[in-house]
């Protein structure tokens, strides 16, 4: 795992000492991704520089270090993520008579360029990645990133100068680099709690999305010309989803013995390292099951990590001590309280340079610095609720809207005021063996009056439903998820929510959240569930496997149950979370407080102050519980502090 960054300056006799010491600054903030060592290189006959900071995961020795030339010298890359494939593709590469200087994934991507050309590698390659990559014949430069946009790459403009980076803050170490809010953007992240790509939040940036790439041709570049309309899929959720379900599943007897034996495989091409490997253990279905196929694939005992907390309903690390000790892993654990975990939180705006509203950053952080104590890579179990049918919304939506869309508009927003109105505790007490109902209600109560699926969905993973209303001057744009062309035909509600989620939550949340987290503290996190095969063969089955008889994930349950005891996992789904609602009205108050400053709010310009206030009032006087919207709030304003012009 590493981190990119680099300029083409469009001068015609580019100041090369002044180009190299702006790379190497923008390489310098990407220290924390890649440790182990860093470099920079420059065309000496154009002004392209290409920067690169290595954690050090497979070959080790100077072979594998980036900047990287091809044997022709035809081609120079930068590359941040793992290609699991690469072994077989180097085995391809060597009949054709190619030769390997050292053993990394790197140099064989280098090589199969070489041979095949950009389309057809990209379509090859199966793994998380993003690289750019320098033709330095055809002066085009390349950049692209994976399927499921595991790793991140933005692309903009500092004055008439092109740069791109893993992550915004190598921007920002340009000091050219304009930091202009993009209100469109902000809209935008005031919805969802996180900036979905193409946008970002800086005007003139851009983000690639997911299975997509780029070819620029950088001679023929206009200053501040718009990335997003260079951008190209070479692969897209909805094509792979329409022809997995053209070609079936064939037998469906040997569903659950197919699925495993292919998760298997995945797991396998994922513990292939040269540094100390383990696994995210929070005891649920996901990571349950990744653990297990591990530990099967293992000689030793897997090293696995959770984290406890002490708060009731927030706490999964006795659950997955149990299906440690069941697996025969070597566990370890580590109990934070509530000091420990607001301690993380003056440094998120460091770690998520760009606005990031989901509270589970924290923990996630935490197991993160857990684990690197003693691995450089750790196995997760991302993926399985976007695909498998995992989250409330799948199961209960769908149930939902089919009861409350017979009634009458107006009654349906009589129940949703009335219902919104019953605050989360009192929720909690009648159902007080089910951990965050209380935060499940208000979320279900919000969507009641809501007129079609489309507009219900977007209501269920929206934090502030009407943004534009809240930012001023913005305006948002199209939401691609909903949009006629982006839409498969055949699908139930509950399925289009999954593919929605995959599209669009997967990519700008959960995996942004992991990749930020997890980077910070140096450890490369690896997803046998995201692999592009586990994706398309999901989407080959019908949807019985996935939500079963009320119960979500039935595949997973199934295959799992070969490996732990149901006793061990069977529960209600609880996330990794911490009781921010509570907090806000407890030690972050003063903190809060003053990020929410009514004159503060309107001085800056960005947002209007009354509906935040109003909120911030019936929060604390228990009218609900309003944590998601206010944290999108406040997050935003801790990292204007510290990254706005």
């Amino acid at each position: 795992m590493c981190g990119i960054t680099g300029i083409f300056e469009t001068s015609l006799q580019p100041d090369r000492p002044r180009l190299h010491r702006t790379v190497t600054a923008m390489t310098g903030a990407l220290l924390h991704r890649g440790p182990d060592e860093g470099d920079v290189w420059q065309d000496p006959e154009v002004g392209l520089a290409l920067g690169h900071r290595r954690l050090s995961i497979i070959d080790l020795s100077p072979a594998g270090r980036q900047p990287m030339r091809s044997v022709s010298e035809r081609y120079v890359i930068v590359y941040n993520g793992e290609i699991y494939n690469f072994r077989q593709l180097r085995t391809e590469l060597q009949r054709l008579g190619v030769y390997f200087r050292g053993h990394s994934d790197t140099e064989v991507l280098l090589a199969a360029i070489e041979a095949w050309g950009v389309q057809y590698t990209l379509k090859a390659i199966r793994g998380m990645f993003a690289f750019a990559l320098w033709d330095r014949h055809q002066k085009l430069l390349y950049l692209a990133r994976d399927r499921m946009g595991k790793k991140p790459l933005y692309i903009g403009w500092a004055g008439a100068n092109l740069v791109f980076g893993s992550e915004l803050k190598a921007l920002c170490a340009h000091p050219l680099f304009g930091r202009t809010i993009d209100r469109a953007a902000l809209c935008s992240y005031m919805r969802y709690g996180y900036v979905p790509s193409p946008l970002s939040i800086y005007e003139k940036v851009w983000s690639l999305p997911a299975g997509q790439y780029m070819a620029l041709d950088v001679a023929a570049l206009e200053p501040a010309e718009p990335m997003n309309l260079h951008m190209k899929p070479y692969w897209s959720h909805l094509e792979a989803l329409r022809i997995s379900r053209a070609m079936g599943c064939g037998e469906k007897l040997y569903i659950p013995e197919q699925f495993e034996t292919l998760l298997q495989n995945c797991v396998v091409e994922r513990m292939v390292s040269d540094v100390p490997l383990g696994a995210f253990l929070s005891g649920g279905i996901d990571s349950s099951l990744t653990v297990a196929l591990m530990q099967k694939a293992s000689s030793v005992p897997i090293k696995t990590y959770s984290i406890g907390f002490h708060e009731k309903g927030y706490n999964e690390a006795a659950h997955a001590k149990k299906v440690a000790e069941h697996l025969g892993t070597d566990h370890h654990e580590q109990y934070v309280d509530g000091k420990q975990a607001l301690e993380v939180i003056p440094k998120l705006p460091e770690m998520y340079d760009e606005p990031f509203a989901d509270i589970s950053a924290i923990p996630t952080y935490l197991v993160s610095s857990f684990a690197r104590q003693s691995v450089t890579v750790a196995l997760s179990g991302d993926g399985g609720d976007e695909m498998l049918g995992g989250y409330t919304r799948h199961i209960q939506g769908p149930k939902v809207w089919k009861r409350v869309s017979r009634l009458p508009k107006f009654l349906r927003r009589f129940l949703s005021s009335s219902l919104s109105k019953v605050s989360v505790e009192t929720w909690d007490r009648i159902s007080q063996y089910h951990p965050q109902f209380g935060s499940h209600m208000h979320k279900a109560s919000s969507v009641l009056g809501e007129d079609d699926p489309t507009s219900f969905y977007l209501r269920l993973v929206s934090q502030w439903n009407k943004p534009d209303h809240l930012v001023h001057g913005g305006e948002e744009g199209r939401v691609p998820l909903i949009e006629p062309e982006w839409q498969p035909d055949g699908l139930s509600f509950g399925e289009m929510m999954m593919y929605w989620d995959a599209l669009s939550y997967l990519p700008g949340g959960i995996l942004t959240k992991v990749d930020r987290a997890s980077m910070a503290t140096s450890l490369e996190v690896r997803a046998p569930l995201l692999d592009q095969r586990i994706y398309e063969y999901v989407w080959s089955l019908p949807e019985s496997y996935k939500v079963h008889q009320g119960q979500g994930k039935w595949l997973l349950r199934h295959v799992l149950q070969k490996h732990v005891p149901e006793r061990l996992f069977d529960r209600p789904k609880q996330g990794f979370t911490i009781p921010l609602g509570e907090w806000l009205r407890g030690p972050l108050r003063d903190w809060a407080e003053n990020l929410l400053d009514e004159t503060a709010l309107e001085d800056q310009g960005y947002l209007s102050a009354a509906p935040v206030r109003k909120v911030w009032a019936d929060h604390l006087a228990g009218n609900g519980n309003h944590s998601g919207k206010l944290w999108t709030v406040l997050m935003f304003q801790d990292w204007r502090t510290r990254w706005a012009g």
